[in-house]
């Protein structure tokens, strides 16, 4: 409002400046012209003073703005947004993670930003929060939700194929409720999520692109997985194969072996996944119908 009221200010000046002379100082008014001024020691600091003036203002405004935007008030809840091709998962102190970021009303939340592939943008529009998830580079956010409610996260950044489905939600909901939730309560309107296979598809960011319910994704949807026949390419041939439980391991730990005809092969291989969360994950998908 400050840069918009200076700008109202100037145009209406220059403006109405520029018609008085053009009246004034039209050639039927004064043909020849009659001053013989060369410079002007005080007009000279004035246009020089004054802009400065203005900008240093600006300036002001501008940094005092940002300084609100990274200093974190003290005792805000502390969470992980982890961004990968192409979800969001969060992370917080106890260990417990989500796919969507559930905070409590009314108190101040740091999020702090990671991506395991690419560049990222996580952007909050209703919080008025956008900032860059850089790989290797240590980046956060912070915000307080003031009502109870559902608001959306995009990816800012261009990250690739599936970009334009890189979305989530902040679901803010009250501290008692919230603190229910952290401690291992049901997530939200969902408590089937509660389950550790599927908690581990959303934390590996494997929802990014396989859905649970049969539509269609970057890659095949995980729904009825479990024991059905599909086409792969497997050293450069095309073979008919079981999704049995050796298939999906083989899938998970090494997914460019055998690629599902008509899916481009760009999974990423999931370092960090140990045996027993492997376990969970196929037993998961054993069930998943």
């Amino acid at each position: 409002m400050f840069i918009f009221g200076a700008c109202l200010v100037l145009l209406v000046a220059i403006t109405a400046a520029m018609v008085w002379f053009v009246i004034r100082y039209h050639r039927s008014r004064a043909p020849e012209p009659t001053s013989q001024q060369e410079g002007s020691l005080w007009l000279e600091i004035i246009w020089t003073t004054l802009p400065t003036l203005l900008v240093m203002a600006m300036f002001y405004y501008g940094w005092s703005g940002y300084l609100s935007l990274r200093d974190v008030p003290k005792g805000a809840l502390q969470t992980t947004a982890v961004g990968r091709m192409w979800s969001w998962s969060f992370r917080y102190e106890n260990g417990r993670t989500s796919s969507r970021l559930y905070v409590p009303v009314g108190k101040p939340v740091q999020v702090n930003l990671e991506s395991r592939d690419v560049l990222h943008g996580f952007y909050m529009p209703a919080f008025r929060v956008k900032r860059d998830a850089v790989p290797g580079m240590k980046n956060h956010v912070w915000f307080v939700a003031t009502r109870p409610g559902s608001y959306d996260i995009f990816c800012s950044q261009y990250c690739g194929t599936n970009h334009s489905a890189m979305i989530t939600t902040v679901e803010a909901i009250p501290p008692e409720q919230f603190e229910a939730w952290l401690k291992g309560g049901e997530e939200g309107k969902e408590g089937e999520e509660s389950e550790e296979g599927k908690e581990l598809l959303e934390q590996y960011g494997c929802l990014g692109c396989h859905s649970l319910d049969g539509s269609k994704k970057v890659g095949p949807s995980l729904k009825g997985i479990f024991g059905r026949k599909v086409t792969v390419a497997r050293g450069g041939k095309k073979t008919e194969q079981l999704a049995d439980e050796a298939y999906l391991r083989e899938s998970i730990l090494t997914p460019t072996a055998a690629v599902v005809e008509g899916f481009p092969p760009i999974m990423p291989v999931t370092a960090d996944l140990g045996e027993a969360q492997l376990k969970e994950i196929v037993e998961y998908l054993k069930e998943l119908k």
